[in-house]
């Protein structure tokens, strides 16, 4: 069964920073691309970060030199490192991993960014 599972969400400051984990169980992890997706009140989901099996990596415009994405293959684990947070990234943040077996989401994490 695969689970993905995300933390570090909260409340924070506009300027400040957050960052979020996303623990991966039940797929082979190493070789999964893993994306970090938002979706606000009253909009559709949309991507905000991607890293693949290399360590290769695609930001979305409105994110790139403030968010980082990052893993750490020992501890399956992906990182979304979020810098210079604006009240517009508030949003419910979503782990997502992709492999041959199939496309997986996780629950989600709540990120709130007051002004």
């Amino acid at each position: 069964q695969v689970q993905l599972v995300e933390s570090g969400g909260g409340l924070v400051q506009a300027g400040g920073s957050l960052r979020l984990s996303c623990a991966a169980s039940g797929i082979i992890f190493s070789i999964s691309t893993m994306s970090w997706y938002r979706q606000a009140p009253g909009k559709q989901r949309e991507l905000v970060a991607k890293i693949t099996r290399d360590s290769s990596t695609n930001y979305a415009d409105f994110v790139k030199g403030r968010f980082a994405i990052s893993r750490d293959n020992a501890k399956n684990t992906v990182f979304l490192q979020m810098n210079s947070l604006k009240p517009e990234d508030t949003a419910v943040y979503y782990c997502n991993a992709f492999i041959f077996t199939g496309n997986f989401w996780g629950r989600g994490t709540q990120v709130t960014v007051s002004s």
